[in-house]
């Protein structure tokens, strides 16, 4: 009889065992090949490289950074780092010297492995299979993040590497029956916690389709090619995936939910989702990485209750609170507090401070919103990029939700600029659908003047080549504002 807890090395071995031949992994790299491991063989390679980091000394409680793109390379890490009761953290791979030698201080592994050891993980393919004691990882896993400072910090759950089913029954399930297992593509890198946690449905008998790096028109061709069934996107992506030519002739049959999370969701993207794949395929879910709680809805509960994040999902309470610690009534703006059983155990290496809490144990990530009277949960954004415009609170985010109908507008950010006038103005930086035909200021605001308050309307607007978003679709108001002068 299986142990309804065991490590995560245990679980692997019990997975290669009862379906050694199945497929468990397949990756679609950038060079076009298409790599994939059956459950031996992954337990086999992952046994393999743990052997080796062994002999670079990485033991019991010892953290392993991965500074790797989404690969064999970097799976085989993390469950190598399981095996020997290691750690895995992963780290951003195209981080610029300065701040990866600041980030890897905060980390402080004892084996770090970047592309420049890909060729060593590779080599270990041709060594014995080790038979491994079974060990106990004292942290699942660290989660590399910061602050609007920059400043930077690792995340670590308080809950030791041990496998448990209810760990990864799929959010659909809490609407209706769903076929089993499914076939989940990966378009986060997996240094992001989306990317990252579908390591633990690997381990519930899920089959991942990791890509290298998120592509739109790729997307569309792995869906197709190998009936995806599920996935988890930010809007950005499903924007792109959604912009592809001819998307509605394409099949997504296969897909019988995703999650849309990070941020809410522009109404229209929204609508174009419903004519793709049906509301009652679409959740919604609002979390962070500490684990404080979530929220989430369907897409058909979306249309009644539009631009929400959804109620308290499982057992998760939700508090709205003032500046001074009051609790709000419904409808009125303030800090989203949230607080559940599984969530808040947690610890972060680096001197980010921790989260703003009550003393009955509700946590807040600085996200703003309010709930509404059958108490769903609406964001407005996170209370460092408000922007204080002529004494009038302006959210990005609204603003942005605005603007991306635009025909010509294929992303934009939404940042305040200091103003001798307005203290922060509103700016909008816009790429250009057709970069040989921008749109012209003038439009932009005339546009915005028709959907938005006056005082929402951008006062100033930039084009550039491109929104510098990271892998993950985030970008980084505070180093925008910077950049511009502040």
């Amino acid at each position: 009889m299986n142990s309804p807890e065991k490590s995560y090395a245990r679980r692997l071995a019990e997975l290669a065992d009862e379906h050694p031949d199945d497929l468990a992994v397949r990756f679609i790299l950038l060079d076009g090949t298409e790599p994939a491991f059956t459950w031996r063989e992954l337990h086999d390679r992952s046994s393999q490289l743990a052997a080796a980091l062994a002999a670079r000394g990485l033991a019991l409680g010892d953290r392993l950074a991965l500074s790797l793109r989404n690969g064999p390379e970097f799976v085989l890490g993390a469950f190598a780092a399981w095996k020997l009761g290691a750690v895995p953290v992963p780290v951003r791979w195209d981080l610029p010297d300065w701040e990866l030698s600041r980030l890897r201080d905060v980390v402080d592994p004892k084996v770090h492995l970047d592309v420049s050891e890909i060729p060593w993980i590779r080599g270990t393919a041709g060594d014995p299979v080790p038979d491994l004691p079974d060990a106990l990882s004292p942290q699942r896993y660290g989660i590399c993040s910061s602050g609007s400072t920059g400043t930077p910090k690792v995340i670590l759950p308080g809950e030791p590497g041990i496998f448990r089913q209810e760990m990864v029954v799929p959010f659909a399930l809490s609407w209706g029956p769903i076929p089993r297992p499914d076939t989940i593509m990966v378009l986060a890198p997996l240094y992001h916690t989306n990317g990252f946690s579908t390591l633990m449905n690997l381990l519930g008998g899920d089959t991942l389709v990791i890509l290298e790096k998120f592509d739109a028109a790729r997307v569309v061709d792995v869906i197709e090619r190998h009936r995806v069934s599920t996935f988890t996107a930010t809007p950005t992506m499903l924007k792109r995936i959604a912009d592809v030519p001819g998307i509605e002739r394409r099949d997504l049959s296969s897909i019988q939910w995703f999650i849309q999370g990070a941020a809410p969701m522009p109404p229209s993207l929204m609508h174009r989702w419903v004519d793709l794949v049906g509301a009652e395929r679409i959740i919604m879910a609002y979390g962070m990485t500490e684990g404080f709680g979530l929220t989430a809805l369907r897409g058909d509960e979306w249309l009644t209750h539009e631009g929400s994040v959804g109620r308290p999902f499982r057992d998760t309470e939700i508090r709205i609170l003032g500046e001074n610690g009051e609790e709000l009534p419904t409808g009125e703006i303030g800090g989203v507090y949230m607080r559940s059983s599984y969530g808040g155990n947690y610890t972060y290496l680096g001197d980010a401070p921790r989260a703003a809490a009550t003393a009955d144990g509700f946590q807040s990530a600085g996200d703003m919103g309010y709930l509404d009277d059958e108490g769903y949960l609406y964001l407005k954004d996170r209370a460092v990029d408000l922007i204080l415009s002529g004494g009038a609170n302006v959210f990005p985010a609204e603003v942005e939700a605005a603007l991306i109908d635009h025909p010509k507008i294929a992303d934009v950010v939404v940042i305040g600029l200091r103003d001798p006038e307005w203290g922060r103005r509103v700016h909008a930086v816009l790429e250009p659908a057709d970069p040989a035909a921008p749109p012209t200021a003038e439009e932009i605001i005339a546009y915005a003047k028709g959907r938005l308050a006056a005082y929402k309307v951008p006062k100033t607007v930039e084009i550039v080549e491109a929104v510098p978003r990271s892998e993950a679709t985030k970008v980084n108001r505070t180093a925008m504002v910077e950049a511009r002068g502040g």
